[in-house]
C-alpha cells in the first residue's frame, strides 16, 4: 500500500515532529488534528520555528519550507482524517485515551486505513482490540524529537498483518529514518534496554556518589552526544517515570524501580526542557546551566 495522506492525532511535541517528517521527507499531505484550535496552532507555530531554523543554517530554502508548510493542515475535526491511507496517534500515554481515539477513528475512517500509535511501551494487541482492524494496528514508535532522531519501532500486534508492518517500514525508509521490527512487549526494544541504563545513574545520584554534571561528563567524554542526565530532560521526567514504573509493574525487576531523585523532580514540576528545569535549568539562548 503507498502512503499518500497521513492524519496525526495529536499536536504536541512528537505529533507535530510527525507531521513536519511526513511534509517534508516523504512530501506526503498532512492533516494535523488536536482538541483546540489553541493546541494545532501551537504545533503548526512550532513547526514554522523549525523550519525557519533550517532556513537560516542554510539547509532548506525559504521557498522549500513555505512548501512543506502548504502540505500540512490542521482541523479539530476528527472527521478531517477520514479519508487518510494511515493514521499516527501521538496523544499521551493513557491507555483509555488512546483505546478511545481509535473507537471513534473505526466509524470514522475506510477499511483500508492503517491505524498506528505511537506508543513508546503500552499493549499494541489491546489498544487494536477496540477496533475491527487488528490486522492493519500497529505500533510506529518514533523517538524524541521526530526531525532529528533516526530510529522508529514498527510494534506488530497479536494479529498484525506482515502487509501492514511491510508497509510501515517501506514509510519510514521513504521517511530517511532506520525502522526495527519489533513484537508487542512491554517498553518495545529501546526503553527496555534504556531504563535500567537510565536507572543505573540516577540511583548513583539518589547515593550521593556523584552529580548529574560528572555522570554526563563521562558519558560524553566516552563519545555519547549527551548524557543520561541531559538526555532524560530532553525526553521529559514525567514521560520517563511512567515508562519505567510501568515496566516495573510489568516484569517486577528491580533495575527497572524508578529512582527516588525522579520522583522528587516529578514532584516539583521539574520535567525537563519543556518546563525549562529538570536536573539542570534552561532558557532558550543558554541551552542548560548547571
Amino acid at each position: 500500500m503507498e502512503i499518500k495522506k497521513v492524519g496525526v492525532i495529536g499536536a504536541g511535541v512528537m505529533g507535530h515532529g510527525i507531521v513536519q517528517v511526513c511534509a517534508q521527507v516523504a512530501k506526503t499531505e498532512v492533516i494535523l488534528r488536536d482538541v483546540s484550535e489553541e493546541l494545532v496552532q501551537r504545533g503548526l507555530e512550532d513547526i514554522r520555528r523549525f523550519l525557519q531554523g533550517t532556513v537560516d543554517r542554510g539547509r532548506i530554502t525559504k521557498e522549500e519550507a513555505e512548501e512543506v508548510l502548504s502540505r500540512i493542515k490542521i482541523t479539530t475535526r476528527l472527521e478531517d482524517v477520514k479519508d487518510a491511507d494511515l493514521i499516527i496517534e501521538a496523544i499521551p500515554e493513557d491507555m483509555d485515551l488512546k483505546k478511545g481515539s481509535f473507537a471513534e477513528l473505526e466509524d470514522i475512517c475506510g477499511k483500508d486505513t492503517i491505524f498506528a500509535t505511537n506508543t513508546s511501551m503500552l499493549s499494541i494487541t489491546e489498544m487494536a482490540s477496540v477496533t475491527k482492524r487488528a490486522d492493519r494496528f500497529a505500533g510506529m514508535h518514533w523517538f524524541n524529537p521526530p526531525q532529528l532522531m533516526r530510529l522508529i519501532e514498527v510494534v506488530s500486534g497479536s494479529e498484525t498483518s506482515s502487509d501492514t508492518a511491510n508497509t510501515l517500514m517501506d514509510f519510514a525508509v521513504r521517511l530517511g529514518k532506520t525502522p526495527i521490527t519489533v513484537k508487542d512487549s512491554p517498553g518495545f526494544v529501546v526503553n527496555r534496554i534504556l531504563q535500567p541504563w537510565y536507572n543505573e545513574a540516577f540511583s548513583m545520584i539518589d547515593e550521593n556518589i556523584t552529580t548529574p554534571e560528572d555522570i554526563d561528563a563521562a558519558y560524553r567524554a566516552f563519545g555519547f552526544r549527551m548524557g543520561p542526565c541531559q538526555q532524560r530532560d530532553l525526553v521529559g521526567h514525567d514521560t520517563g517515570l511512567a515508562v519505567t514504573s510501568k515496566l516495573y509493574e510489568e516484569f517486577g525487576d528491580t533495575r527497572f524501580r524508578p529512582p527516588m531523585v525522579i520522583r522528587k523532580l516529578v514532584r516539583a514540576g521539574r520535567l525537563g526542557r519543556k518546563s525549562g528545569k529538570g536536573f539542570y535549568d534552561y532558557d532558550e539562548t543558554a541551552g542548560y546551566q548547571r
